[in-house]
């Protein structure tokens, strides 16, 4: 079985109206995605790597992703801290807005639990890595470093990195400190999903094709570049062929984007770690993505994800 472990952090979400009627769940964008790869491939284990506390709160959601078919022998519990909290606005168009709090989460300060360099070890049995800008954007600076030089080992040891740019500004101090862990990521990435707006904001790029040319500079082998409701670009940076342009499928009842580029990501992954053709993968993104922004919150019942992934399997004759 293929073996993919998932890094990153997981919150309590509370999705609705200021002093309102609110809905509590949990999310976070690796976290969705990992949930979304699990539901829609059976042949891969997919592991959570995060930390959480020994709170009601911290039980529940861990709970919550066994169900969902997660491995969380790589879940650290910390004593000393609780999940984060975020809350989601949206607006008459179903786009967010979000209010965080995470300075003091037990994911924050994974790599310090005494338990992590035991973790690191065993992940070297894994086959892919998969993280975000996010997951590095949380961490302290020095523990940002010390992932770095671990992803660093793992690649040099065959395990395959899949990364999500996921860049937020105001998770980081500065810009140059930003690139820096960009580039580094970069160098060992096989498989880049990134958007035009986080590399603009990042690099400043102006079109996707500087975007693309830069990132095959830096050392990505391939890279799906998500543009929206105008689909996905995606091009392999090994052999020098030229950028596919797969269109997203057209939603008109669009509630809640929240979870929209992490779900893609499963979509695309599940096609990938097949060895499905580019477009059946970016296809399975779309449709997945498609479905998961025409409900609210980040992760949506799994009953109604099923029709969608039952597609996947006969994708290739439709």
């Amino acid at each position: 079985m293929f073996k993919v472990a998932v890094i990153g952090e997981c919150m309590i979400e509370i999705n609705g109206e200021m002093f309102g009627q609110s809905h509590q769940a949990f999310g976070g964008d690796t976290l969705n995605t990992a949930i979304y790869l699990a539901r829609a491939c059976d042949e891969v284990e997919v592991s959570y790597v995060t930390a959480l506390g020994n709170d009601a709160l911290s039980d529940g959601m861990l709970a919550k992703w066994q169900e969902e078919g997660i491995n969380t022998q790589w879940v650290l519990r910390d004593s000393k801290r609780q999940p984060g909290l975020y809350m989601i606005q949206l607006d008459a168009q179903g786009e967010r807005s979000f209010l965080y709090w995470r300075s003091q989460s037990a994911a924050r300060y994974l790599l310090e639990h005494p338990e992590f360099d035991q973790l690191a070890q065993e992940l070297e049995q894994v086959d892919m890595v998969y993280l975000s800008g996010i997951s590095l954007a949380i961490l302290p600076e020095q523990d940002r470093i010390r992932l770095l030089d671990l992803l660093e080992k793992l690649h040099i040891k065959g395990v395959e990195l899949a990364f999500d740019s996921n860049f937020r500004p105001a998770l980081w101090q500065d810009l140059s400190l930003a690139r820096y862990c960009y580039r580094r990521i970069y160098g060992m990435t096989s498989v880049a999903m990134v958007t035009d707006e986080d590399e603009g904001m990042l690099w400043g790029d102006s079109c996707s094709e500087e975007t693309l040319s830069r990132l095959g500079e830096m050392g990505v082998k391939k890279v799906v570049l998500k543009q929206g409701g105008k689909g996905a670009l995606y091009q392999n940076l090994t052999n020098n062929s030229a950028s596919t342009l797969i269109p997203t499928i057209p939603v008109d009842n669009i509630v809640d984007t929240t979870s929209a580029g992490d779900s893609f990501n499963a979509g695309f992954l599940s096609g990938y770690l097949k060895n499905k053709s580019t477009i059946d993968c970016v296809t399975q993104g779309h449709l997945l993505a498609g479905k998961v922004i025409q409900y609210k919150g980040a992760i949506i019942p799994r009953e109604v994800t099923s029709p969608v992934i039952a597609i996947f399997n006969n994708l290739h004759a439709l």
